[in-house]
């Protein structure tokens, strides 16, 4: 895949996304978008086929998106991955976010980014509870 390709468009930056194949304003979220998309491709080896950019849901019938979903090999939701800028410290408050998101897609696991920090998390609905985990699924 072709990553981290930038134009100069209407006096603005854009990067182009492989994903969604598109040029997007590069703006600090998107950055943190497309370094995790490259992790999750590049280096954890998700196929780029089961991943969704700004992925539209419906949450108590208000159209939310999710910065990237991740789908199984039945093309079934398994993972919402939620980036913030690197400014925006990774709070309960973007935990609930994902957690509202998931309310949504019933997904496993919940990964919050800001570039510089990663949290991984399990959802276990048959006890109720979200664990922390140490590193990411495997597909």
């Amino acid at each position: 895949m072709n990553w981290f390709n930038t134009i100069m468009e209407d006096g603005r930056v854009k990067v182009f996304d492989p994903i969604r194949k598109i040029y997007c304003a590069l703006t600090p979220e998107e950055e943190v978008r497309q370094k995790m998309l490259y992790y999750l491709v590049e280096q954890k080896k998700y196929p780029s086929g089961l991943i969704a950019v700004e992925y539209s849901i419906k949450v108590n019938n208000l159209p939310k998106r999710c910065d990237i979903v991740v789908f199984n090999k039945e093309a079934k939701p398994m993972m919402i991955v939620e980036c913030k800028a690197e400014s925006v410290p990774i709070t309960q408050k973007v935990l609930d976010q994902a957690i509202r998101y998931y309310s949504g897609l019933n997904v496993e696991y919940l990964l919050l980014t800001n570039g510089k920090t990663m949290y991984c998390y399990r959802i276990d609905m048959e006890n109720q509870k979200i664990e922390s985990l140490n590193e990411l699924p495997n597909l």
